[in-house]
């Protein structure tokens, strides 16, 4: 594949002035849509200590896919609800920084289904290009520990920030729009950046801002598969968003969120998915600098 263009650069369109969107987290309404913690489950393989990223295949009946933030680490786990060990899907020639989150959905081809990677975080904010990878979910025809399957094509979406190198840990993709939204880690404040679908594989775009969302430290979030419900959150806590089919990403979350169920079990809370087999939300951990833990995937159901 073409290399990314340094010298060449999409931007898409922005308000003049970016607008600001803060609420009190401490006076949320409680969502009634999810039921408190309804499972957690210890992962089989438990040497995966810095997973950053999961997502629920909806091709493969209740596959998960999961990923660490390890520098160099090019694979994707292939697990489930159970924590079970399915093996590994490698990039070949992918050399990530530090694949903070993923995503799962539509893409170029309607025919097929694809994953994306975000290789965004930064915490000492001296990266600057960030990059998103995306491919085809591939065919699975075996589920085993020893299962090894290689992409050796994908696209690399690449992307500057208008505001310099940025610290971000969460991906969004709009299944009504294909669109794919980044939002920045830091303090009291949380960036939302849009990439505009079709996104480029051969040329860098420059992001500017759309919004400032008052969300503290974000580490994951996911839009569900019909694109009319969102959650974000952070380590300790979920917040969730309820779409009206008329409303854009940004509108939908310029709304006052509802605060999620979210038992407080992970010392790092890291990733959060939608899950389709049984509906709700998943979450998973860190586990690495907190000896005794363990990895274990956390489901609340959706009454």
């Amino acid at each position: 594949m073409e290399p990314a263009k340094k010298d060449s650069v999409i931007t898409p369109l922005v308000p003049a002035i970016i607008p600001t969107y803060v609420f009190d987290l401490s006076l949320l309404d409680r969502t009634v849509l999810f039921a408190e913690l309804t499972s957690s489950t210890k992962m089989v393989k438990q040497d995966y200590d810095e997973i950053s990223g999961m997502a629920e295949s909806i091709s493969y009946k209740g596959i998960i896919y999961l990923h660490e933030d390890k520098p160099g680490k090019n694979f994707i786990i292939i697990s489930n609800k159970n924590g079970e060990d399915f093996g590994k899907i490698y990039l070949d020639g992918a050399s990530p920084a530090d694949w903070e989150d993923m995503t799962y959905g539509p893409g170029p081809d309607p025919a097929l289904t694809y994953i994306y990677v975000a290789d965004i975080g930064d915490n000492n904010a001296k990266n600057a290009n960030a990059t998103v990878y995306r491919f085809p979910e591939p065919s699975i025809n075996l589920f085993s520990a020893s299962t090894e399957i290689h992409v050796k094509e994908f696209d690399k979406i690449k992307f500057t920030y208008s505001r310099g190198a940025t610290n971000a840990e969460t991906i969004l993709l709009d299944p009504l729009t294909k669109d794919l939204y980044i939002l920045t880690k830091e303090n009291s404040k949380s960036f939302l950046y849009q990439i505009p679908y079709p996104q480029s594989s051969t040329t860098t775009s420059a992001l500017k801002p759309l919004a400032q969302l008052g969300l503290d430290f974000l580490t994951s979030g996911a839009i569900s598969a019909d694109g009319m419900d969102i959650l974000l959150r952070n380590k300790s806590q979920i917040w969730y968003w309820k779409r009206d089919k008329t409303e854009s990403v940004l509108q939908a979350l310029a709304k006052k969120p509802q605060d999620a169920p979210y038992a407080g079990n992970e010392h790092q809370g890291e990733a959060i998915s939608f899950s389709y087999n049984t509906p709700g939300f998943m979450t998973i951990s860190e586990i690495r600098d907190y000896p005794g833990d363990i990895a274990k995937i956390s489901f609340y159901k959706r009454k």
